[in-house]
């Protein structure tokens, strides 16, 4: 579990995120959701130590992150996965390579057993030889789901999502959330996901974290936002083209249809 205790954090004299606190569960998909500029990125990367806070704390498992020895910190790096926004993939490697660096940069394992590991996770994610493809030659979808691959190579306790379905088709997306969600249920993964994206908040958010200009607005599951009074959030959810089915929906409970 990650749990985030009055974070708050200013440049200059402007407010970012103004003594926010939530819990991120293990084996839940957590989303972090706002318009731009309320505070998500900044947010997470507190979260990461990234940027530091410039007050509250961090807490990993019990854990206080900034009151952890370096050896602590090395184990926590090691147990954090990245799916960044962009993928990040490096053009001049191929899949195979892609997914293999973290296991080259920081584990001891053998050849043998590298390859092992990124066959077993390469199937995971259904990408079955596409090995010794370069990232040029794969669909927006694939080299997504390249970069869940690499993100979870390491058998991360965290894994943090960058708009895991920025830049993809609504088919694409609903894959790439369903696989992020049964790996997150499957390893017991304490996921958070940072997400524009509302009908991956209606299909995985198990726990949704909503900002609104750097505060904490609203905080409950995808069955609860349905039926949300709070203005800020509807005003947000049904301004982001979500589909009519929220508001069918919210109708239907109202007329106990």
């Amino acid at each position: 579990m990650i749990e985030i205790k009055h974070i708050s954090k200013k440049f200059d004299s402007k407010i970012i995120l103004d003594d926010i606190s939530a819990q991120f569960k293990p084996g839940m998909c957590n989303l972090i959701i706002g318009a731009s500029g309320s505070g998500k990125t900044v947010l997470t990367k507190c979260i990461v130590d990234l940027i530091h806070a410039d007050q509250g704390e961090v807490v990993f498992d019990g854990k206080e992150l900034h009151k952890m020895n370096e050896e602590e910190r090395k184990s926590l790096r090691n147990n954090v996965g990245m799916l960044f926004q962009g993928n990040a993939l490096f053009d001049s490697m191929t899949v195979e390579e892609n997914v293999r660096f973290p296991l080259d940069m920081f584990s001891g394992l053998k050849k043998e057993e590298k390859q092992e590991k990124v066959n077993k996770i390469l199937s995971r994610v259904n990408l079955d030889g596409v090995n010794a493809k370069y990232p040029a030659e794969l669909s927006g979808g694939m080299k997504k789901r390249v970069g869940l691959a690499r993100a979870l190579i390491m058998e991360p306790k965290y894994l943090f999502c960058d708009e895991p379905n920025s830049g993809l088709d609504p088919q694409t997306s609903m894959v790439i959330d369903r696989l992020i969600q049964d790996l997150t249920t499957e390893k017991n993964i304490t996921t958070i996901v940072v997400s524009h994206d509302m009908n991956s908040v209606m299909e995985i958010g198990d726990y949704i974290l909503y900002l609104h200009q750097g505060k904490k607005e609203w905080e409950g599951s995808n069955k609860d936002i349905i039926y949300s009074q709070n203005q800020l959030l509807n005003n947000f959810i049904f301004a982001s083209d979500f589909l009519q089915d929220a508001k069918a929906m919210r109708m239907m409970a109202k007329n106990k249809i």
